[in-house]
Protein backbone atom coordinates (compact mmCIF):
# COMPACT_ATOMS: atom_id res chain seq x y z
CA UNK A 1 0.00 0.00 0.00
CA UNK A 2 0.94 3.38 -0.84
CA UNK A 3 1.84 6.40 1.75
CA UNK A 4 -1.27 8.01 2.20
CA UNK A 5 -2.18 11.29 2.80
CA UNK A 6 -5.57 11.53 3.62
CA UNK A 7 -7.12 15.71 4.51
CA UNK A 8 -10.88 15.95 5.66
CA UNK A 9 -12.62 19.18 4.58
CA UNK A 10 -14.22 19.80 8.31
CA UNK A 11 -12.61 19.77 11.63
CA UNK A 12 -15.75 18.54 13.62
CA UNK A 13 -15.46 16.07 16.95
CA UNK A 14 -15.20 12.73 15.92
CA UNK A 15 -18.38 11.87 17.76
CA UNK A 16 -20.00 14.35 15.60
CA UNK A 17 -18.70 12.80 12.17
CA UNK A 18 -19.49 9.39 14.03
CA UNK A 19 -23.15 9.89 14.21
CA UNK A 20 -23.68 10.88 10.90
CA UNK A 21 -21.69 7.74 9.77
CA UNK A 22 -24.24 5.79 11.83
CA UNK A 23 -27.31 7.77 10.07
CA UNK A 24 -25.73 6.80 6.76
CA UNK A 25 -25.66 2.89 8.06
CA UNK A 26 -29.18 2.65 9.16
CA UNK A 27 -30.09 4.34 5.31
CA UNK A 28 -28.06 1.55 3.71
CA UNK A 29 -30.03 -0.79 5.93
CA UNK A 30 -33.09 -0.11 5.15
CA UNK A 31 -32.82 0.43 1.50
CA UNK A 32 -32.21 -3.66 2.15
CA UNK A 33 -28.51 -3.38 1.16
CA UNK A 34 -25.90 -5.29 2.91
CA UNK A 35 -23.16 -2.88 4.54
CA UNK A 36 -20.70 -5.83 5.29
CA UNK A 37 -21.03 -7.86 2.52
CA UNK A 38 -18.93 -11.54 2.99
CA UNK A 39 -16.77 -11.80 0.17
CA UNK A 40 -15.89 -9.58 -3.22
CA UNK A 41 -14.41 -11.13 -6.43
CA UNK A 42 -11.39 -9.48 -7.62
CA UNK A 43 -9.89 -9.52 -10.93
CA UNK A 44 -6.27 -8.97 -8.58
CA UNK A 45 -4.90 -6.51 -6.69
CA UNK A 46 -4.71 -3.16 -7.77
CA UNK A 47 -0.69 -2.86 -8.14
CA UNK A 48 -0.54 -5.95 -10.66
CA UNK A 49 -3.66 -4.52 -12.45
CA UNK A 50 -2.18 -0.85 -13.09
CA UNK A 51 1.26 -2.54 -14.15
CA UNK A 52 -0.43 -5.28 -16.70
CA UNK A 53 -2.72 -2.65 -17.55
CA UNK A 54 -5.12 -5.60 -18.94
CA UNK A 55 -8.00 -5.00 -21.83
CA UNK A 56 -11.89 -5.09 -21.54
CA UNK A 57 -13.61 -5.71 -17.60
CA UNK A 58 -11.98 -5.69 -14.30
CA UNK A 59 -12.96 -5.82 -10.89
CA UNK A 60 -10.92 -4.05 -7.91
CA UNK A 61 -11.57 -3.54 -4.17
CA UNK A 62 -10.37 -1.33 -1.64
CA UNK A 63 -10.50 1.75 0.68
CA UNK A 64 -11.20 5.17 -0.09
CA UNK A 65 -8.55 7.32 0.41
CA UNK A 66 -10.41 10.79 -1.66
CA UNK A 67 -13.87 11.34 -2.82
CA UNK A 68 -14.38 14.62 -5.49
CA UNK A 69 -17.98 14.92 -6.63
CA UNK A 70 -18.36 17.29 -9.38
CA UNK A 71 -21.72 17.62 -10.28
CA UNK A 72 -22.46 14.59 -12.63
CA UNK A 73 -19.64 13.02 -11.89
CA UNK A 74 -17.31 11.79 -8.97
CA UNK A 75 -13.67 10.60 -8.68
CA UNK A 76 -12.29 9.00 -5.86
CA UNK A 77 -9.04 7.46 -5.41
CA UNK A 78 -8.96 3.44 -3.60
CA UNK A 79 -5.73 1.94 -2.23
CA UNK A 80 -5.57 -1.72 -1.52
CA UNK A 81 -1.85 -2.83 -0.13
CA UNK A 82 -0.40 -3.27 -3.51
CA UNK A 83 -1.35 0.41 -4.78
CA UNK A 84 -3.80 2.83 -5.72
CA UNK A 85 -5.83 3.53 -8.52
CA UNK A 86 -8.29 6.15 -9.61
CA UNK A 87 -12.19 5.62 -10.25
CA UNK A 88 -14.29 7.47 -11.98
CA UNK A 89 -18.32 7.72 -11.62
CA UNK A 90 -20.69 9.14 -14.08
CA UNK A 91 -24.26 9.56 -13.54
CA UNK A 92 -25.57 9.43 -17.34
CA UNK A 93 -23.69 5.98 -17.06
CA UNK A 94 -24.75 4.78 -13.45
CA UNK A 95 -28.05 5.62 -13.49
CA UNK A 96 -29.70 8.52 -10.82
CA UNK A 97 -30.35 6.21 -8.23
CA UNK A 98 -27.53 4.44 -8.40
CA UNK A 99 -25.14 7.31 -8.47
CA UNK A 100 -26.81 9.21 -6.10
CA UNK A 101 -25.72 6.05 -3.43
CA UNK A 102 -22.76 7.72 -3.58
CA UNK A 103 -23.61 10.01 -1.11
CA UNK A 104 -23.77 7.13 1.50
CA UNK A 105 -19.85 6.76 1.39
CA UNK A 106 -16.93 8.45 3.11
CA UNK A 107 -13.29 8.26 3.23
CA UNK A 108 -12.18 5.06 4.74
CA UNK A 109 -15.06 2.98 3.21
CA UNK A 110 -14.36 -0.09 1.64
CA UNK A 111 -15.39 0.22 -2.11
CA UNK A 112 -15.64 -2.74 -5.06
CA UNK A 113 -15.77 -1.80 -8.69
CA UNK A 114 -16.21 -3.34 -11.88
CA UNK A 115 -15.36 -0.97 -14.91
CA UNK A 116 -12.96 -0.76 -17.81
CA UNK A 117 -9.11 0.71 -17.47
CA UNK A 118 -8.23 4.19 -19.51
CA UNK A 119 -6.03 7.22 -19.13
CA UNK A 120 -7.15 10.25 -18.31
CA UNK A 121 -5.79 13.47 -20.80
CA UNK A 122 -3.30 14.38 -17.99
CA UNK A 123 -2.24 10.56 -18.16
CA UNK A 124 -3.43 9.20 -14.81
CA UNK A 125 -4.79 5.56 -15.23
CA UNK A 126 -8.44 5.52 -14.11
CA UNK A 127 -11.39 3.20 -13.42
CA UNK A 128 -14.44 4.29 -15.72
CA UNK A 129 -16.75 2.36 -13.22
CA UNK A 130 -19.38 0.13 -14.45
CA UNK A 131 -20.57 -1.62 -11.11
CA UNK A 132 -19.87 -0.70 -7.72
CA UNK A 133 -20.76 -2.47 -4.17
CA UNK A 134 -20.08 -1.19 -0.59
CA UNK A 135 -17.87 -3.41 1.17
CA UNK A 136 -17.32 -2.02 4.55
CA UNK A 137 -18.78 1.09 5.94
CA UNK A 138 -16.74 2.77 8.44
CA UNK A 139 -18.02 4.37 11.80
CA UNK A 140 -14.92 6.33 12.44
CA UNK A 141 -12.91 8.98 10.66
CA UNK A 142 -9.58 8.39 9.77
CA UNK A 143 -6.64 11.01 11.10
CA UNK A 144 -6.19 14.16 8.65
CA UNK A 145 -2.73 13.46 7.76
CA UNK A 146 0.28 11.89 9.69
CA UNK A 147 0.62 14.93 11.87
CA UNK A 148 -2.32 13.39 13.60
CA UNK A 149 -0.37 10.21 14.58
CA UNK A 150 2.82 11.63 15.76
CA UNK A 151 2.32 10.75 19.88
CA UNK A 152 4.47 7.45 19.56
CA UNK A 153 2.48 6.24 22.39
CA UNK A 154 -0.76 6.18 19.98
CA UNK A 155 1.08 4.82 17.60
CA UNK A 156 2.11 1.87 18.96
CA UNK A 157 -1.41 1.52 21.02
CA UNK A 158 -3.16 1.90 17.22
CA UNK A 159 -0.97 0.00 15.69
CA UNK A 160 -3.70 -0.09 12.66
CA UNK A 161 -3.92 3.64 11.70
CA UNK A 162 0.01 4.06 12.12
CA UNK A 163 0.06 0.95 9.37
CA UNK A 164 -2.20 2.78 7.78
CA UNK A 165 -1.13 5.80 6.82
CA UNK A 166 2.81 4.88 7.60
CA UNK A 167 4.46 3.35 4.36
CA UNK A 168 8.03 2.61 6.34
CA UNK A 169 5.97 0.76 9.10
CA UNK A 170 4.17 -1.68 6.53
CA UNK A 171 7.55 -1.66 4.75
CA UNK A 172 9.79 -2.81 8.21
CA UNK A 173 7.11 -5.38 8.65
CA UNK A 174 7.53 -6.73 5.30
CA UNK A 175 11.10 -6.65 6.01
CA UNK A 176 10.72 -8.31 9.13
CA UNK A 177 8.92 -11.57 7.46
CA UNK A 178 11.46 -11.55 4.92
CA UNK A 179 14.76 -11.57 6.99
CA UNK A 180 13.00 -14.32 9.60
CA UNK A 181 12.24 -16.24 6.49
CA UNK A 182 16.16 -15.66 5.12
CA UNK A 183 17.65 -16.52 8.12
CA UNK A 184 15.48 -19.60 8.51
CA UNK A 185 16.67 -20.66 5.11
CA UNK A 186 20.08 -20.45 5.87
CA UNK A 187 19.95 -22.37 9.08
CA UNK A 188 17.97 -24.96 7.05
CA UNK A 189 20.13 -24.85 3.91
CA UNK A 190 23.01 -25.92 6.56
CA UNK A 191 21.64 -28.60 7.61
CA UNK A 192 19.97 -27.70 11.00
CA UNK A 193 16.88 -29.52 11.86
CA UNK A 194 14.15 -26.92 12.50
CA UNK A 195 12.23 -27.93 16.27
CA UNK A 196 10.06 -26.65 18.87
CA UNK A 197 10.39 -26.71 22.69
CA UNK A 198 8.12 -25.87 25.04
CA UNK A 199 6.68 -22.76 26.00
CA UNK A 200 5.40 -23.92 29.07
CA UNK A 201 7.91 -25.46 31.12
CA UNK A 202 7.93 -26.93 35.39
CA UNK A 203 11.78 -25.10 35.13
CA UNK A 204 12.84 -22.36 33.42
CA UNK A 205 16.62 -22.16 32.29
CA UNK A 206 19.23 -21.34 30.05
CA UNK A 207 19.56 -17.50 30.61
CA UNK A 208 20.24 -15.37 33.90
CA UNK A 209 16.77 -13.57 33.55
CA UNK A 210 13.87 -13.48 36.11
CA UNK A 211 10.92 -15.53 34.11
CA UNK A 212 6.91 -14.76 33.73
CA UNK A 213 4.95 -17.24 36.34
CA UNK A 214 1.71 -18.83 35.45
CA UNK A 215 -0.20 -21.65 37.06
CA UNK A 216 -1.27 -25.04 35.09
CA UNK A 217 -4.65 -25.65 36.76
CA UNK A 218 -5.43 -29.46 35.53
CA UNK A 219 -1.88 -30.15 36.77
CA UNK A 220 -1.82 -28.10 39.71
CA UNK A 221 1.50 -26.89 39.77
CA UNK A 222 3.53 -23.91 38.79
CA UNK A 223 5.18 -23.52 35.23
CA UNK A 224 7.02 -20.77 33.91
CA UNK A 225 7.22 -19.49 30.52
CA UNK A 226 10.54 -19.96 28.34
CA UNK A 227 12.69 -17.54 29.31
CA UNK A 228 15.54 -19.77 26.78
CA UNK A 229 15.39 -23.14 24.14
CA UNK A 230 18.67 -24.28 25.58
CA UNK A 231 18.62 -27.01 27.88
CA UNK A 232 15.45 -28.97 25.59
CA UNK A 233 17.31 -28.06 22.45
CA UNK A 234 20.48 -29.80 24.28
CA UNK A 235 18.48 -32.52 24.86
CA UNK A 236 18.15 -33.08 21.14
CA UNK A 237 21.67 -33.44 20.81
CA UNK A 238 21.72 -36.05 23.58
CA UNK A 239 19.49 -37.50 21.67
CA UNK A 240 21.52 -37.98 18.78
CA UNK A 241 20.41 -34.86 16.27
CA UNK A 242 23.70 -33.23 15.33
CA UNK A 243 22.40 -29.70 13.93
CA UNK A 244 18.91 -28.17 15.59
CA UNK A 245 17.51 -24.86 15.86
CA UNK A 246 14.44 -23.08 16.77
CA UNK A 247 12.81 -19.50 16.07
CA UNK A 248 10.36 -18.37 19.23
CA UNK A 249 9.11 -15.96 21.36
CA UNK A 250 10.74 -16.12 24.67
CA UNK A 251 9.64 -14.29 28.15
CA UNK A 252 11.77 -12.67 30.51
CA UNK A 253 10.52 -10.86 33.20
CA UNK A 254 13.21 -7.88 32.96
CA UNK A 255 12.59 -3.50 31.62
CA UNK A 256 11.44 -2.39 29.04
CA UNK A 257 13.61 0.47 26.42
CA UNK A 258 14.54 0.45 23.16
CA UNK A 259 16.41 -2.84 22.57
CA UNK A 260 14.81 -4.38 25.50
CA UNK A 261 10.96 -6.17 25.72
CA UNK A 262 9.45 -9.09 27.84
CA UNK A 263 8.63 -10.44 24.95
CA UNK A 264 11.21 -11.28 21.80
CA UNK A 265 11.77 -13.31 19.44
CA UNK A 266 14.93 -15.75 19.47
CA UNK A 267 16.90 -17.99 17.46
CA UNK A 268 18.89 -20.58 19.20
CA UNK A 269 20.76 -22.81 17.49
CA UNK A 270 23.10 -26.15 18.39
CA UNK A 271 25.69 -27.89 16.31
CA UNK A 272 27.73 -31.24 17.89
CA UNK A 273 31.45 -31.34 17.67
CA UNK A 274 31.48 -27.25 17.05
CA UNK A 275 32.96 -25.24 19.55
CA UNK A 276 32.58 -21.43 19.92
CA UNK A 277 34.97 -20.94 16.95
CA UNK A 278 32.94 -22.71 14.94
CA UNK A 279 29.97 -21.00 16.54
CA UNK A 280 31.87 -16.87 15.18
CA UNK A 281 31.48 -18.36 11.53
CA UNK A 282 28.47 -19.50 11.74
CA UNK A 283 26.80 -16.02 12.86
CA UNK A 284 28.99 -14.02 10.37
CA UNK A 285 28.28 -16.22 8.02
CA UNK A 286 24.09 -16.29 9.06
CA UNK A 287 24.22 -12.56 8.57
CA UNK A 288 25.41 -12.15 5.50
CA UNK A 289 23.24 -14.77 3.92
CA UNK A 290 20.33 -13.17 5.38
CA UNK A 291 21.36 -9.09 4.77
CA UNK A 292 21.62 -10.39 0.97
CA UNK A 293 18.76 -12.34 0.62
CA UNK A 294 16.75 -10.18 2.66
CA UNK A 295 17.58 -7.03 1.56
CA UNK A 296 19.44 -7.48 -1.96
CA UNK A 297 22.67 -6.24 -0.47
CA UNK A 298 25.30 -6.72 2.46
CA UNK A 299 25.41 -3.41 3.03
CA UNK A 300 22.99 -1.63 5.72
CA UNK A 301 22.50 1.87 7.24
CA UNK A 302 22.67 1.54 11.20
CA UNK A 303 22.95 3.98 13.92
CA UNK A 304 25.19 6.52 11.71
CA UNK A 305 27.15 4.20 9.64
CA UNK A 306 27.25 2.03 7.13
CA UNK A 307 27.75 -1.86 7.69
CA UNK A 308 28.82 -4.27 5.13
CA UNK A 309 28.11 -7.86 6.42
CA UNK A 310 30.02 -9.41 3.39
CA UNK A 311 33.78 -8.38 5.40
CA UNK A 312 34.77 -10.27 8.00
CA UNK A 313 34.20 -9.62 11.77
CA UNK A 314 36.56 -7.78 13.80
CA UNK A 315 37.14 -10.09 17.27
CA UNK A 316 38.43 -9.55 20.67
CA UNK A 317 38.81 -10.87 23.74
CA UNK A 318 36.96 -9.02 26.64
CA UNK A 319 40.17 -8.19 28.29
CA UNK A 320 41.73 -7.29 24.65
CA UNK A 321 38.59 -4.45 24.75
CA UNK A 322 39.11 -3.42 28.36
CA UNK A 323 42.52 -2.85 27.35
CA UNK A 324 41.67 -0.98 24.14
CA UNK A 325 39.15 1.32 25.54
CA UNK A 326 39.61 2.08 29.21
CA UNK A 327 42.98 1.97 29.02
CA UNK A 328 43.57 -0.97 31.97
CA UNK A 329 45.00 -4.32 32.18
CA UNK A 330 42.42 -5.90 34.61
CA UNK A 331 44.68 -8.78 35.38
CA UNK A 332 46.93 -6.41 36.70
CA UNK A 333 44.10 -4.73 38.74
CA UNK A 334 43.36 -5.94 42.18
CA UNK A 335 39.99 -6.03 43.09
CA UNK A 336 40.07 -3.09 45.06
CA UNK A 337 41.51 -1.49 41.92
CA UNK A 338 38.58 -2.29 39.81
CA UNK A 339 36.33 -1.08 42.44
CA UNK A 340 37.62 1.90 42.37
CA UNK A 341 37.42 2.21 38.32
CA UNK A 342 33.75 0.99 38.32
CA UNK A 343 33.02 4.19 40.99
CA UNK A 344 34.94 6.35 38.95
CA UNK A 345 33.15 5.69 35.96
CA UNK A 346 29.59 5.75 37.66
CA UNK A 347 29.00 2.24 36.79
CA UNK A 348 26.41 0.95 39.23
CA UNK A 349 27.96 -2.58 40.53
CA UNK A 350 25.65 -4.04 42.59
CA UNK A 351 27.46 -6.82 45.18
CA UNK A 352 25.67 -9.89 43.63
CA UNK A 353 25.54 -13.25 46.10
CA UNK A 354 28.56 -14.99 46.32
CA UNK A 355 28.28 -18.26 44.22
CA UNK A 356 30.07 -20.10 47.35
CA UNK A 357 26.44 -19.18 49.04
CA UNK A 358 28.07 -16.76 52.03
CA UNK A 359 25.83 -14.20 51.03
CA UNK A 360 26.47 -11.09 48.78
CA UNK A 361 29.82 -9.71 48.08
CA UNK A 362 32.24 -8.91 45.54
CA UNK A 363 32.61 -10.65 42.45
CA UNK A 364 35.53 -10.48 40.51
CA UNK A 365 34.38 -11.79 37.24
CA UNK A 366 31.32 -9.78 37.47
CA UNK A 367 32.81 -6.82 37.87
CA UNK A 368 35.00 -7.13 34.84
CA UNK A 369 32.01 -8.06 32.98
CA UNK A 370 30.60 -4.51 34.45
CA UNK A 371 33.89 -2.53 33.45
CA UNK A 372 33.57 -3.88 30.21
CA UNK A 373 30.00 -1.85 29.31
CA UNK A 374 32.50 1.27 29.07
CA UNK A 375 33.79 -0.66 25.77
CA UNK A 376 29.95 -1.19 24.07
CA UNK A 377 29.91 2.22 22.93
CA UNK A 378 32.26 1.63 20.69
CA UNK A 379 31.59 -1.50 19.02
CA UNK A 380 30.03 0.16 16.16
CA UNK A 381 31.39 -2.11 13.73
CA UNK A 382 30.31 -5.86 13.47
CA UNK A 383 32.41 -7.39 16.29
CA UNK A 384 32.85 -10.81 18.27
CA UNK A 385 33.76 -10.44 22.20
CA UNK A 386 35.00 -13.35 23.51
CA UNK A 387 36.58 -15.41 26.72
CA UNK A 388 34.11 -13.84 29.26
CA UNK A 389 35.36 -14.19 33.07
CA UNK A 390 33.82 -17.80 34.49
CA UNK A 391 31.33 -16.01 36.26
CA UNK A 392 29.18 -15.18 33.83
CA UNK A 393 27.43 -18.22 33.49
CA UNK A 394 26.58 -21.89 34.76
CA UNK A 395 26.53 -23.24 31.08
CA UNK A 396 29.50 -22.66 29.00
CA UNK A 397 32.48 -25.19 28.86
CA UNK A 398 35.46 -23.67 30.69
CA UNK A 399 38.27 -21.93 28.77
CA UNK A 400 41.04 -24.51 27.38
CA UNK A 401 43.99 -22.31 28.63
CA UNK A 402 42.80 -19.92 31.35
CA UNK A 403 40.78 -21.52 34.22
CA UNK A 404 39.40 -17.98 35.29
CA UNK A 405 37.67 -17.80 31.90
CA UNK A 406 34.75 -20.23 29.71
CA UNK A 407 35.01 -20.17 26.23
CA UNK A 408 31.64 -17.41 25.79
CA UNK A 409 31.57 -15.22 23.12
CA UNK A 410 28.66 -12.25 21.87
CA UNK A 411 28.18 -10.28 18.59
CA UNK A 412 28.05 -6.41 18.94
CA UNK A 413 27.07 -3.94 16.22
CA UNK A 414 26.13 -0.20 16.96
CA UNK A 415 27.02 -0.67 20.75
CA UNK A 416 24.50 -3.19 20.85
CA UNK A 417 24.44 -7.20 22.52
CA UNK A 418 22.89 -8.72 19.47
CA UNK A 419 23.78 -12.40 20.52
CA UNK A 420 25.21 -14.99 23.01
CA UNK A 421 27.32 -17.90 21.97
CA UNK A 422 28.95 -20.54 24.00
CA UNK A 423 31.52 -24.26 24.03
CA UNK A 424 28.62 -25.72 25.78
CA UNK A 425 29.10 -27.41 28.99
CA UNK A 426 29.25 -31.57 28.82
CA UNK A 427 30.46 -32.27 31.67
CA UNK A 428 27.45 -33.32 34.25
CA UNK A 429 29.35 -33.02 36.98
CA UNK A 430 30.89 -29.99 36.39
CA UNK A 431 27.51 -28.98 35.76
CA UNK A 432 25.83 -30.15 39.06
CA UNK A 433 28.36 -28.06 40.89
CA UNK A 434 27.84 -24.70 38.66
CA UNK A 435 23.58 -25.87 39.28
CA UNK A 436 24.25 -25.74 43.02
CA UNK A 437 26.53 -22.78 43.25
CA UNK A 438 23.57 -21.06 41.05
CA UNK A 439 20.90 -22.21 43.84
CA UNK A 440 22.99 -21.34 46.75
CA UNK A 441 23.23 -17.45 45.05
CA UNK A 442 19.37 -17.50 44.46
CA UNK A 443 19.20 -18.55 48.36
CA UNK A 444 21.15 -15.22 48.79
CA UNK A 445 18.78 -13.06 46.55
CA UNK A 446 19.89 -13.10 42.96
CA UNK A 447 16.48 -13.52 41.14
CA UNK A 448 18.62 -14.39 38.12
CA UNK A 449 19.95 -16.72 39.12
CA UNK A 450 19.81 -20.47 37.42
CA UNK A 451 17.27 -22.72 38.95
CA UNK A 452 18.63 -26.39 39.77
CA UNK A 453 17.51 -28.93 36.55
CA UNK A 454 18.11 -32.52 37.96
CA UNK A 455 16.35 -33.96 34.79
CA UNK A 456 18.85 -31.97 32.44
CA UNK A 457 21.99 -32.70 34.54
CA UNK A 458 20.34 -36.85 34.28
CA UNK A 459 20.30 -36.42 30.37
CA UNK A 460 23.51 -35.02 30.64
CA UNK A 461 25.18 -38.38 32.51
CA UNK A 462 23.91 -39.97 28.89
CA UNK A 463 26.43 -38.02 27.42
CA UNK A 464 26.58 -34.98 24.71
CA UNK A 465 28.89 -34.27 22.40
CA UNK A 466 31.55 -31.60 21.95
CA UNK A 467 28.85 -28.74 20.91
CA UNK A 468 28.78 -25.13 20.31
CA UNK A 469 25.64 -23.22 21.06
CA UNK A 470 23.96 -19.57 19.58
CA UNK A 471 21.38 -17.52 20.78
CA UNK A 472 20.42 -14.34 18.49
CA UNK A 473 17.78 -11.65 18.61
CA UNK A 474 16.02 -11.60 16.26
CA UNK A 475 14.17 -8.49 16.40
CA UNK A 476 17.89 -6.78 16.94
CA UNK A 477 18.87 -8.35 13.58
CA UNK A 478 15.31 -6.92 12.19
CA UNK A 479 16.33 -3.85 13.92
CA UNK A 480 19.83 -3.20 12.16
CA UNK A 481 19.03 -4.42 8.92
CA UNK A 482 16.16 -1.83 8.67
CA UNK A 483 17.68 1.01 10.56
CA UNK A 484 15.21 1.33 13.07
CA UNK A 485 16.05 3.00 16.22
CA UNK A 486 13.70 1.24 18.69
CA UNK A 487 12.33 -2.54 18.64
CA UNK A 488 9.22 -1.04 18.91
CA UNK A 489 9.36 0.06 15.35
CA UNK A 490 9.76 -3.64 13.90
CA UNK A 491 7.08 -5.30 16.00
CA UNK A 492 3.81 -5.34 15.03
CA UNK A 493 2.40 -4.79 18.43
CA UNK A 494 5.17 -4.15 21.34
CA UNK A 495 4.34 -4.40 24.95
CA UNK A 496 2.81 -1.23 26.59
CA UNK A 497 1.91 -0.38 29.88
CA UNK A 498 -2.43 -1.74 29.94
CA UNK A 499 -4.38 1.72 29.50
CA UNK A 500 -6.35 2.77 32.92
CA UNK A 501 -9.99 2.51 32.24
CA UNK A 502 -12.38 4.94 34.19
CA UNK A 503 -15.45 2.84 35.25
CA UNK A 504 -16.44 5.96 37.64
Amino acid sequence: MPQIRIYLTTMEPIENLRTVRLEKLEKIRKANIDPYPRSFDRSGKIGDITSKRPKGKISVAGRIISLRPHGGSTFADVTDESGKVQLFFKRDKLGEAEYNFLTNFDIGDFIGVVGILFKTKAGELTIDVGKFAMLTKTLRPLPSSWHGLKDVEIRFRKRYLDLLLNGDVRKNLRLRTKIIQSLREFFIASGFLEVETPVLQPIYGGASARPFKTHFNSLNSDFYLKISDELYLKRLIIGGFDKVFEIDTDFRNEGIDKTHLPEFKMLEAYQAYADYFDIMDLLEQAYRYTAQNALGTTKVKFAGRTIDFSKPWRRLTMYEAIRKYVGVDVTKLSDKQIKSLLEKHNLKYEDRPALTGVGRGFVRGIAIATLFELCEPHLLDPTIIYDYPKETTALCKPHRKDPDLIERFEPYIGGMEIGNAYSELNDPVLQLEFFKQQVEAKKSGDEEAHPMDDEFVEALEYGMPPTGGLGLGVDRMVMILTGANSLKEIIAFPTLKPQKVNND
